[in-house]
Order: C-alpha cells, then structure tokens, then sequence
C-alpha cells in the first residue's frame, strides 16, 4: 500500500516549465544587478569626500591689494572672485543664467527628466551630441568635485552629490554656489572673478548686456571666451537675451535696448606697474598676519598716479641701466615703490638691494657738526685729506680752499666731511646713522664717510624723511588695513608716537643745506622745481650707483639708477645728472 501511495505522488509532481525557470532565472538576475549597482553606489559613496568639505574651497586664500584710496591694484591667488548671491546681485544677473542654462531649474527635482527626455530625442535625430540635459543642481556638483573625468563612477557621484544637494539647500543657495564655482574666462571661477577680467567691475555692477555676455560662456568657455571668440560670445549673448525675454525676465525692448551694447569684452589690462609693490607688501603681511585662512582685503598706503607717473619716468630715462624709486610721506607711508625697469625681466626689487650711497650719505656727517655747534655759515677748508693709505679725491680733484659748510655741502666736496668726521670721531657719525636707522652694518671706517658701506634705497630715503619730517622719528609702512571678505578688521595699523631724533635748530640748518643743493649752482640743479624743497645726489665708486633723494612739502622721492652686475656706467652718469633728471619729472 505505501509503495503505491508514493508512485501516486510521483505522478502528481509536474516537472518545471522552461518559462517558469526563465522568470526566475530573470528575477534573480534582476535582484543581483540591484545589489550589485546598490553595493556599487555604496563604495562610491563612502569613497567620496566628506559632502560637507566638499563646499569648502582648497585654494590658497585670495589677496586683494588697494591702494590708499581703495582702488583694486591687483589681486594674488585670486582664482575665486568676491562671493555673491541672488539676495545681493542684480536680478538680471542671475536671471540670464537661468534663462539659458536651466530654465525650468526652480520647478523641477535634481535631474529634470523632461529636459533629459528632450535633449535624448534630439541628440539620436542628430546623429551628435548637440543637447546637454544637465541640470544647474548637476553642474554645480560637477563644479564643487572640480574633475573633468568621463567615468561612470564621477557620473555616480555628481548624481548622489546632486541629490543631496537639494536635501540640503534651497534652490537660491545652490544657484549661489553655481555662481560662484562656476569655472569661466581664463581658468577663474565665479562670475564676480570673470565679470571683474572682462569689464574691470564686481558682478554687482554687470548690465543687462554683460551679464548676458557672461552667461554665454558657461557653455563651454573655451568656446564662447569673449577674448578668443568675441564674434560667438556676442553672438550666444543675443540668444540669451532673447530667451530672457521670452521667459518673462525682462521685455522685449529691454533686450534689444542690451543687444545694442554687446561690445568686445576689453578686460582689465594685467601689467607689472605694482608687482614690486605687492610682492613687498605680501612680505609685511606675512609679519603681521602669519598664517592666512581666508580672503583678504589689503589696503595699502600706494599711490596709484604717483607709482604711475615715477614708473614712465624711470622707464625713459635709465635706458640700458636698471632704476629704483621709493616714495614716502612725511609720517613714512610710502606712496610708490619702483624696484626695477621690467618686473617680467627680473623679479628682484632694488629698493631693498644695498649699495653703496656714495655722497647721498653725507648729510649724516654734516647732522654731526651742526649738532656740535656749527652752522652753515661755518667756514671748512677743502683741501686734500689723508689718513692712512686712505687719500681720497673731490670729484675732477679741484679743491677750492676756506668755503662755508654749505657751499662744501652743495658742491659735495669729499675732503670736508672727512675732516668733520676725523674732527669729531667716526662713532659720533655711527651714533648718528644708528639714530637715523641706518647704523647696524656699516663699516667703521673713514670710507664709510663717503658712502662706501651699503645700504637700501628704502633705509636712505628713510634718513632723509626724518630730516624733513622735523627731526621726528620716521617708520615706513605699506598697510593701513586688512580686512575679511566680510568687512571684518583683521589687522589695523596703531601707529606710536614718533621720538625726536633731531633739535629744531639742526633740522633748521640741515633743511637750508639740502635746499642749496637744488639751487643753479647745486649738484642737483637739474632736480629743480618750484615745489621743491631741497635734495642731495650720490655717486658711487667709478659711476656705478647714481642717487638723488629729494623733497616736496608732502613727498621725500629717492632714486637709484645703477647695473645689476655692479659694473660702471658712463661717466656723465651721476647723482646730479640722471636721478635728478628724473625726480624733476615726477615732481615738476
């Protein structure tokens, strides 16, 4: 009985159809590639970065350099612009973005699957790739990763980025990101950086018709780049012009009134006129601020017309020579920095090179005797003076006897302030240069009197500044402020109170011997100018410094004209002759 009953069930077991087996067959393939693209999109996940450090910028801060009256000079680092957003700019700023890039952005998710769906159809009728379908959420992912591989994994990650994105921010904050890490004109990113490289103004100031030239290039920068292509830029400025039109941003006679002032984007011209200046004033930044976490405004003491004006004037004057000029105000602001002829050609900033000073070093002689009693009415014998094998000669060796203290002092003769200095010690003129600030290197010996130990343009001019200023203390500086992208104060500059170094009546007298030196019969006659107030030229050894340090009533100007390699110039190239040529230029 039970062998029969299990015979019975053997014939009422059907055996599996081929189709069932199919379908499961399929339904387990179908679970495995759900898994396996789950367990995919896992590992790409938890390989991608933090998503909050995502959105903090990797650069080197930014530095933007102002000069005295808040004017951009230039800008280091500054691969980024200023950040913006919908709440501070223009509506048509953003608007033209929109209009041509997404608009339908503010109503549909983090991928719009009838942009998708559209940009499909007419890419397979045109046999091309001629429709993109991204979204601004999925560009902005794409922007924040910052990689151009075309790989399915970055196109996971952009998808995941995207959505959460929209979890996370309104659909304003993302179109700021978009904005302001959007790559565009000449490898920056964000519209301020582009709007600032192609129209010399913030993206708070664009026009209709320049956010709409901008707006142009977000297709592909290369392509529509205002400089390479201004034809196509312009040409993709009227499309979307008149997409902002049809989508209800602005009418129709607006958009033609726009079309009218597309214009080839001229950009702001990058020279090297503040690059010494900048490269001096990172210097002192790095002393006051240490280390830079974020973007920062420098406001500096440049003078942007004076730096200007000394720069053409050094340019045409020292030919084959290189040339420095340093200016400061009377409390030590220093108002323009020349460190060379071409910064492209050389980078080393000659106001901070030592030379020698050559005869621009005497007025600390003098500051001596006239600290001792003398005046410039005193008489001094110019006559031959040697100490040692130390026998120096006045220029051309003509000696012209018993003469006053300023007319030795004008005609800058050598054998007077050596004997002033033998008269009254080489550590009383030392004592003097290290009061003035220029003490700690120089030699003590009797050439030193006629400048023969080195220093820098800045710390010469800095002597001089003193003289002018009074007899007060002078310290030179480049920044008044620095600040946060925000406003906020991060250094400010506390100024001490200046120290008499000076009597009034030494200064009195020193002011009257510099003034005579830019009188007709001065060295520096050439440096004469009705606000001029006095100078002195130097020359060095065998003509190869030339300087002449000089004043206005608000302005001291030192000038260097020399040879990288110390060798000679020309013989008709002096204190009196070339620096003085060009100190009148600027100052005339």
């Amino acid at each position: 009985m039970a062998d029969n009953k299990n015979k019975d069930k053997k014939k009422d077991k059907k055996p599996i159809s081929f189709r069932r087996r199919l379908l499961v067959l399929c339904f387990n393939l179908f679970l495995f590639c759900i898994v396996g693209v789950a367990l995919y999109v896992a590992v790409i996940y938890f390989r991608m970065p933090s998503l909050d450090t995502i959105l903090n910028e990797t650069r080197a801060p930014a530095i933007v350099f102002l000069d005295k009256d808040g004017m951009e000079i230039r800008s280091s680092n500054k691969i980024m612009g200023t950040p913006v957003s919908t709440k501070t700019l223009p509506p048509h700023v953003w608007q033209a973005i929109v209009a041509i890039e997404d608009k339908r952005f503010f109503e549909h998710g983090p991928i719009d699957m009838r942009g998708t769906l559209r940009a499909l159809v007419l890419n397979l009728v045109r046999g091309r790739f001629a429709v993109g379908g991204s979204t601004i959420t999925q560009q902005t992912a794409k922007n924040i990763f910052l990689s151009r591989d075309k790989k399915i994994s970055r196109k996971v990650q952009e998808l995941i980025l995207s959505y959460w994105l929209e979890n996370r921010f309104d659909k304003n904050q993302i179109l700021d990101l978009y904005m302001n890490r959007v790559s565009l004109v000449g490898g920056m990113r964000g519209i301020d950086a582009a709007a600032r490289a192609m129209f010399g103004r913030a993206a708070t100031e664009l026009s209709i018709a320049q956010s709409a030239q901008i707006a142009a290039m977000l297709k592909a920068p290369t392509i529509y780049s205002p400089y390479r292509n201004p034809e196509k830029n312009i040409a993709r400025a009227r499309t979307i012009l008149q997409e902002m039109a049809n989508q209800g941003y602005i009418d129709l006679a607006t958009a033609h009134a726009a079309a009218a002032e597309l214009a080839p984007a001229t950009g702001t011209a990058d020279t090297n006129l503040y690059r010494y200046w900048t490269d001096f004033v990172a210097d002192e930044l790095n002393s006051r601020i240490g280390i830079m976490n974020s973007d920062m405004f420098v406001h500096t003491t440049l003078d942007s017309k004076m730096q200007n004006k000394i720069t053409n004037a050094i340019s045409s004057n020292v030919g084959v020579h290189q040339g420095a000029a340093v200016a400061m105000s009377r409390d030590g602001a220093i108002r323009a920095m020349v460190g060379g002829t071409d910064y492209k050609v050389s980078q080393f900033n000659r106001t901070i090179a030592h030379r020698q000073p050559g005869s621009a070093f005497k007025p600390i002689v003098y500051l001596v005797a006239l600290e001792n009693g003398m005046s410039p009415e005193s008489t001094v014998n110019d006559s031959p003076f040697a100490i040692g094998d130390y026998n120096p000669k006045n220029y051309n060796e003509h000696y012209y006897g018993d003469i006053t203290l300023a007319t030795a002092f004008a005609k800058s003769v050598n054998s007077v302030p050596l004997k002033l200095a033998s008269l009254y010690g080489l550590d009383s003129v030392l004592s003097m240069a290290g009061r003035l600030g220029v003490g700690n290197k120089l030699r003590r010996e009797f050439s030193t009197v006629l400048g023969a130990s080195e220093m820098t343009l800045l710390d010469l001019t800095n002597v001089y500044a003193v003289i002018w200023n009074a007899g007060e203390s002078v310290r030179p500086y480049s920044i008044t402020r620095v600040t946060d992208v925000h406003g906020n104060t991060l250094y400010e500059r506390n100024p001490s109170d200046s120290i008499r170094i000076l009597s009034p009546q030494t200064v009195e007298y020193m002011t009257e011997l510099l003034a005579a030196v830019t009188s007709p019969n001065g060295t520096g006659h050439y440096a004469m100018a009705p606000n001029v107030i006095g100078g002195k030229t130097g020359t060095s050894n065998d003509n190869r410094d030339a300087w002449f340090i000089g004043a206005t009533k608000d302005t001291v100007l030192g000038i260097w004209v020399g040879n990288d390699d110390f060798t000679p110039m020309e013989s008709n190239i002096t204190g009196g002759t070339v620096p003085a040529k060009i100190f009148h230029e600027v100052v005339k």
